[in-house]
């Protein structure tokens, strides 16, 4: 086993290791996934919380940039693997007696206060404990977890496995206080008290307010929740549904947008005896930013979708009792920056959809008018960081959504983890850890058979038993997740021919069963000093090596297996935390 922080070597795990890029938290994907193929789930949760702190939450609720990125889900490839549901499988499945372990370093004496418990504040405050500072958790609410706990219904996420999360998270010596808020109003702790009373302070309250929609029918500025009863945003339905509120819909429940949140509201609408619930969109089911399951799963709960439309006024009686909806017609536009379509008015095209409730989830901001001092925001309200994760004042750094608006759980985390390590680098001077690490494998991991297995469905309760806090999906067994970890191309593993052995005999070429073993004249290197583009030659007098294209590799070891000289060693390449 050997270190590296070659640029090469980063940029090769960086660029052929494309889940674990995707990551926001730069979990280790293929590492996990080969530990679930030798049963190994306790190591496989191991190496998800070196990364990820929260595995068996992420596991149920996380947005799955990884599974994009996966080459196994390349056009011509099949499916994408099941990374998600793989990494609740490591959680589910792991020994009753499983002992975390974790490295730890000596006590610095430094204090460190955190402002909001939601996924930002846990992981940070997490690895801050780890890294021997004294940490302080301030949470408003009376229970940790943020919109984990009062966000996500239970049936996605069961509040028993996340409160065991959670104390994993925090169990080593950092201290929680819940039902303290942090701002300027009466019994609140300032933040320049905190300032005055710890060495750094991170804020990581998130987005805690729903975006407004405007509506005709209604007095001109007033909001439309506040002027009946059965108007209400998404993000107050659910976070006093989870606050312990009894909540009721109509028999006709309508939700306006596009992503978790409406998803969530209208599922919810659904159990609460909502006998018409749809949910509508601006654009088309194709564009919004949801996982194809959860959109599966809402749809087979019977509720509709339908997309092509804005709401634009409201339709309320003389008691202020909720009538229905106008929308406009839309068409679709052209394509915005984060990847999705604009949605086109149609001039004339207004129409009435009638309901008995209405639930706005079209988006969060953040809020801070909680601060006793003045920061530097962005234009869009979200108080603005410098490079090492600073705000404008001093020792007051922020993660999470408070800094980007709202993303998701595994995205706080990420990002989160990163201003950590920022944090740690401020108060002790110096960075004390960085990454990457190669080891030898004596022979190839998996067979070219392995391509041929199919995606293995996440097993769900039946339709007629789904209650509140019932879960939908159950987990995948021991033999499925087996199956399904056997797709994985194990991307992390490198494939090199030593050029100086090689007899340019062919029988690699010969024996791909894809178009991966390539003959190059060059190679282009980039500007960080990492590998580019392979310059591939067709004839032998400009051969300058035989090489293994990784974008098509799938790492089956028949060139291995049939090389006459040995020339072809595999290593794993990964990106990992190591103490300086």
């Amino acid at each position: 086993m050997q270190f590296s922080d070659d640029p090469r070597d980063i940029g090769w795990v960086r660029t052929n290791v494309p889940c674990q890029n995707a990551c926001p938290a730069g979990t280790n994907v293929p590492a996990y996934i080969r530990s679930i193929a030798e049963g190994l789930h306790g190591q496989a949760y191991e190496i998800n919380r070196e990364s990820n702190v929260l595995p068996s939450v992420l596991g149920r609720i996380c947005s799955r940039p990884c599974e994009s990125a996966c080459r196994h889900g390349w056009p011509g490839n099949g499916e994408p693997v099941g990374i998600c549901s793989l990494k609740r499988s490591a959680a589910d499945l792991k020994d009753s007696g499983h002992r975390i372990t974790e490295r730890l370093f000596a006590p610095t004496g430094k204090r460190i206060a955190v402002v909001g418990a939601g996924p930002a504040g846990i992981a940070a405050a997490h690895d801050l404990s780890l890294l021997g500072h004294d940490v302080v958790i301030f949470e408003k609410e009376e229970k940790p977890g943020g919109m984990l706990r009062y966000g996500i219904p239970e049936f996605r996420l069961p509040r028993p496995l996340l409160d065991i999360e959670l104390h994993n998270a925090l169990r080593l010596g950092v201290q929680l206080r819940t039902g303290t808020p942090v701002g300027v109003g009466k019994g609140a702790v300032r933040v320049s008290t905190l300032l005055a009373d710890f060495d750094a302070v991170l804020l990581g309250t998130g987005c805690m307010a729903p975006s407004r929609l405007d509506l005709r029918g209604i007095p001109p500025g007033q909001d439309p929740s506040r002027v009946s009863q059965d108007v209400e945003y998404g993000l107050h339905f659910l976070m006093d549904l989870h606050r312990g509120q009894n909540k009721r819909v109509g028999r006709r429940v309508a939700v306006v947008g596009a992503g978790f949140t409406a998803l969530d509201c209208a599922r919810v609408a659904r159990r609460l005896g909502g006998m018409e619930v749809t949910i509508h969109l601006r654009t088309s089911e194709e564009y919004i930013p949801v996982t194809h399951e959860e959109l599966f799963e809402t749809k087979r709960e019977g509720i509709r979708i339908k997309g092509l439309r804005t709401p634009v006024g409201l339709q309320l009686d003389d008691n202020g009792r909720l009538l229905g909806v106008e929308f406009v017609q839309n068409r679709l536009g052209g394509w915005r920056d984060n990847g999705r379509r604009l949605a086109v008015p149609i001039e004339g095209s207004e129409f009435i959809e009638t309901c008995d409730t209405l639930i706005i989830a079209i988006g969060q901001v953040t809020v801070n008018d909680f601060l006793d001092m003045r920061v530097e925001l962005d234009r869009w309200g979200n108080v603005r960081i410098a490079e090492n994760g600073m705000t404008s004042v001093s020792g007051l750094f922020a993660a999470g959504d408070f800094v980007h608006g709202a993303s998701t759980a595994i995205q706080a985390i990420g990002h989160a983890r990163k201003i950590a390590d920022k944090i740690d680098t401020w108060l002790v001077g110096r960075k004390r850890r960085q990454v990457v690490q190669m080891e030898p494998v004596a022979a190839p991991l998996r067979d070219h058979a392995f391509d041929f297995i199919q995606r293995q469905a996440m097993p769900t309760t039946p339709l007629p038993e789904r209650q509140l806090t019932r879960e939908v999906e159950c987990g995948l067994t021991r033999d499925l997740a087996s199956e399904e970890a056997k797709r994985c191309y194990l991307c992390d593993l490198r494939y090199q021919i030593n050029v100086d052995r090689c007899i340019y005999c062919r029988a690699c070429i010969e024996v791909a069963p894809r178009n991966c073993i390539k003959l190059i004249s060059d190679v282009e290197i980039q500007k960080d000093g990492s590998y580019g583009q392979l310059l591939e030659t067709k004839e032998w007098s400009r051969v300058a090596a035989i090489w293994i294209d990784n974008n098509e590799c799938i790492r089956c070891g028949a060139c291995f297996k049939v090389c006459p000289v040995a020339c072809i060693s595999i290593t794993r390449n990964k990106l990992i935390t190591v103490d300086v």
